[in-house]
Parts: structure tokens; sequence; C-alpha cells
């Protein structure tokens, strides 16, 4: 089996509806599928999501998968690389060489990953914050990295 040559964005039981739809906006601008691992912090038909994501929402192309188990089965079927953005690593995502099939994982607003998703990433890499901060917003996060991503695949 060939496995989709795509770039993605994978959401970890994402919390806050707003920035789950600006993230799908941003998806379905840049034409990227975008997977959510659930349990949400909010209902998926939540009308904060849908006034983040305008009429943007319909031409996402999103994937729900019930749990995290879920969607590593379906990620090792494809045979695809994870890539997790972190806090937690010392590789700066501008080092990294990104690959067309990678799947750029990001963790919930209030809780980033738990250890079992870290354990199950290919790798981890971090967006560095000279000035100090602890994070930076998810959307943001996804649009920086899948920037750098789409930067070195195009």
């Amino acid at each position: 089996m060939n496995p989709k040559q795509d770039l993605r964005i994978a959401l970890y039981q994402p919390d806050i509806a707003g920035n789950t739809g600006t993230i799908l906006r941003f998806a379905a601008c840049m034409g990227i599928a975008v997977d959510i691992i659930e349990p949400a912090g909010f209902d998926l038909s939540d009308r904060n999501l849908r006034r983040a994501g305008m009429d943007y929402l319909e031409m996402a192309a999103l994937t729900r998968h019930v749990d995290w188990d879920a969607f590593q089965q379906w990620r090792i079927a494809q045979r695809r690389r994870l890539v997790l953005m972190t806090t937690k690593s010392a590789l700066p995502y501008t080092d990294f060489a990104f690959g067309v099939a990678d799947i750029l994982l990001f963790g919930r607003e209030s809780a980033g990953a738990p250890n079992k998703v870290h354990e199950a990433a290919d790798t981890r890499v971090t967006i560095p914050m000279p000035g100090g901060g602890r994070s930076l917003n998810l959307a943001l996060s996804v649009a920086m990295a899948t920037g750098e991503a789409m930067r070195q695949l195009r």
C-alpha cells in the first residue's frame, strides 16, 4: 500500500473552538487536511468554531478520530511519520527536514500532549521562543510550523 503523500495537521483533543475553527480555515486555504483526535473540549458544531472558521469549514478536509488509539491505527496503516510539535524538544522546527507524508501533531491548548503521545511520535520539534514565553497560541503555532513545512516541500 502506498501512503498518500500529503502533509497533514493533527490536533490532539483541542480545547478551544475558536482556535480549531481558525486552523480549519487556514488548512482549507492551504489545501491541507486536518485530523482531530477526540474527545475535543467542545462540541464540534460549536458556534465559536463556525464563527472562527467562517464559510471555510465546508471546504476543510477534516477527519475525526474517536480517540488516540483509532488515530494511531489509521496513521500506522497509512505509514505516516508523526512529527509532534512540543515545548519539550530542543530541535527547532526550522532545523528539521519535513517530509511530504508527515503529520504535524499539536497538543491540547491546556495541557499539551501526554506521555503516550510523546512516546509514539517519530520525532519532536519545537518553535523556539527567545523572548521567554511558555507557549504560543495554537493556531499561530500551526501556521508557523505548517508554513515552514510547506516552504521546504514546495
